[in-house]
């Protein structure tokens, strides 16, 4: 009877719960689209990531201190030991870069399988706890610094900032600083805006313009509400792992639909052949839910470099 129960239960949540907030909505996701846990069982699951050229999901399970792999012929398999890894991202080559919150750091994992150390500190002081990362098109990668993962240890960093760190030139800059918890972070499709999540007190979302000289302006606007994980798809639409599930919200802030899960969500990601299905992370699963629309792409194309002048000497 339990097996039953517990059948009839699942099969009751195989629908997504859409709340289409607008006419807009219906563009991106259909009303009636089903929701499917591909892993279940998990501590903590976070940092969701497709791996464009092996076709996987790459996740991880903080407590568990694990980076793991998915895909629909082989389940989910360990792939490294980690030390408290949470965030994920690309690079523009195509490596895997990770946050470590027990390790304090943000690593590069080489093609032979080897984990390189980029940033552990800022200005001499350990870093808190490594959250979660983007790069930018210029090849730069940008990651959160909360104090989630500090555990026993004593914070040695004056706040809890955002970082970018530079791989040309080795140097770590702090971007912002107004933020209780600084969590999710995503770039727009034409890597000209920043998304950053605060999870913290302040539970806030804030759209900053990236200047010239790789500073953020002030924030266009915020979003009320914070969020785990973000990101965005081609058209620029923001998707964020938030309490009630996944909010979607246009790039000018306006919420276009929800996508309510079996449990709360912690990190989002766009993968499959077409780039169309969302990955959510949530607690102790992994979901997937169909799109109408792409994700925007990760890694992102590299930049052009700027055209040299007629009298520039070669």
């Amino acid at each position: 009877m339990r097996t039953l129960l517990a059948s009839l239960s699942f099969t009751a949540l195989a629908t997504a719960q859409i709340t289409l907030h607008t006419d807009a909505g219906k563009a991106l996701v259909a009303a009636d689209a089903k929701v499917e846990r591909i892993v279940e069982g998990r501590a903590f699951t976070e940092g969701t990531l497709w791996l464009p050229k092996t076709q996987q999901l790459l996740f991880t399970d903080i407590p568990k201190n694990q980076w793991l792999v998915w895909t629909a012929k082989d389940g989910c398999k360990e792939w490294k030991a980690s030390e408290g890894a949470n965030g994920n991202t690309l690079d523009l080559d195509g490596n895997v870069i990770s946050c470590q919150h027990g390790a304090h750091n943000l690593v590069r994992h080489e093609a032979d399988g080897k984990v390189t150390v980029l940033v552990s500190e800022h200005e001499g002081k350990p870093l808190n706890s490594p959250n979660d990362c983007a790069v930018r098109n210029d090849g730069t990668t940008w990651f959160t610094d909360p104090a989630y993962g500090l555990g026993k240890r004593k914070a040695e960093q004056p706040g809890r900032f955002v970082y970018r760190f530079d791989p040309a030139t080795k140097v770590t800059t702090v971007v912002q600083k107004d933020f209780d918890q600084p969590n999710g972070l995503c770039f727009s499709p034409d890597h000209q805006r920043l998304y950053v999540a605060d999870s913290g007190a302040k539970k806030r979302i804030g759209a900053f313009p990236v200047q010239a000289d790789g500073t953020l302006g002030a924030a266009s606007f915020w979003l009320d509400g914070g969020a785990d994980g973000i990101r965005c798809d081609a058209q620029g639409n923001l998707y964020t792992t938030a309490n009630d599930g996944v909010r979607i919200y246009s790039k000018a802030g306006e919420k276009l639909a929800t996508i309510a899960l079996p449990e709360q969500p912690s990190n989002c990601a766009f993968g499959g052949e077409a780039f169309t299905t969302l990955f959510v992370s949530a607690r102790t699963s992994v979901y997937s839910v169909p799109l109408l629309v792409a994700g925007a792409a990760v890694p992102p194309a590299r930049a052009a470099l700027p055209a040299k002048a007629s009298g520039d000497k070669l």
